[in-house]
């Protein structure tokens, strides 16, 4: 089905989290290629998990704080305070701002849109990260391809091939190795998959893993194909429970309706109907933050 032009018109636009506001002067020379925009956000932003990899010690204010930064608009500030140079010029590690897939992927997305170019982030999990077969909670960007008439899959976080050597273009992953969350679910529910090879982390390195962890990242992609680009520890709706506790039938039969809206072709109609009208699953204004080293908090968005 080829996408509307309302639904690309919709994703070429920034989103409240994706617009760099009065800092939008800072994109005046980025060029429009997506490629080359997936390594400058690579060239910015350091993972909290790739200090040793770079060789380098993140100070753990940064290690804590950084990463709880929703919008771009406040990204570009820690950046531009830590080097004042333009943003195609590669930082190094000690200026980098230190954050996450999410983050990463939100500012390849700002880039993108800044440009007119449709582009999305999505959660899901990859299979690239490890050698297991363990797919691995994550952010990528999703962006149109005019020539191609598709939305293509690029993982910023792997435009530096020196850390992150893969076997595919980094701006066209093969729809396998990236699992969009619906297509995870759909994995495990329709076609047996092992819920536990689905999570943060595998079940012996924590909780963090299987349906419960799968449908919290349903609703965060749902809430990303409607332009609201939360932090992942961010959390709202159905009832939250413990990490790896089973889910109850009832919100398992809910997911089973649910994650066909977020997989494949993605109806935008559908995604934004399904935001729009279900309480569960739409982002309210105040949101429960579970900040992995700052504690839970309440935090009203923007």
């Amino acid at each position: 089905m080829p996408e509307t032009q309302e639904a690309l018109a919709f994703y070429a636009t920034q989103s409240t989290f994706s617009d760099p506001g009065e800092l939008s002067a800072l994109y005046t020379d980025l060029p429009a290629d997506p490629a080359r925009l997936s390594r400058i956000s690579r060239d910015l932003l350091i993972h909290r998990g790739e200090d040793a990899m770079f060789g380098h010690r993140h100070p753990t204010d940064r290690l804590h704080n950084d990463a709880e930064t929703r919008y771009v608009d406040d990204i570009l500030r820690i950046l531009a305070d830590r080097d004042p140079a333009p943003l195609a010029e590669r930082r190094a590690p000690a200026d980098r701002f230190v954050g996450t897939c999410r983050d990463f992927a939100l500012l390849h997305t700002s880039f993108l849109r800044h440009h007119g170019i449709p582009a999305r982030t999505r959660s899901g999990f990859a299979d690239y990260f490890r050698s297991d077969g363990f797919h691995v909670d994550h952010v990528v960007t999703e962006y149109w391809d005019e020539d191609r008439g598709a939305w293509l899959l690029a993982d910023p976080q792997l435009a530096d091939p020196a850390h992150h050597p893969v076997d595919f273009d980094p701006t066209d992953i093969p729809r396998d190795r990236f699992l969009v969350a619906g297509e995870a679910w759909r994995r495990i529910r329709e076609q047996g998959a092992d819920e536990r090879r689905f999570g943060l982390h595998p079940p012996a390195e924590g909780p963090f893993h299987g349906e419960r962890f799968v449908a919290g990242n349903i609703r965060l992609d749902l809430a990303a194909l409607n332009k609201v680009e939360t932090l992942l520890w961010d959390v709202w709706g159905e009832d939250e429970g413990e990490p790896g506790t089973p889910l109850p039938q009832e919100s398992r039969v809910f997911y089973d309706r649910v994650a066909p809206v977020v997989s494949g072709t993605v109806s935008f109609a559908a995604a934004r109907a399904l935001f729009a009208a279900d309480d569960v699953l739409r982002t309210p204004p105040t949101v429960t933050c579970y900040a992995p080293f700052n504690g839970p908090s309440a935090v009203t968005l923007r």
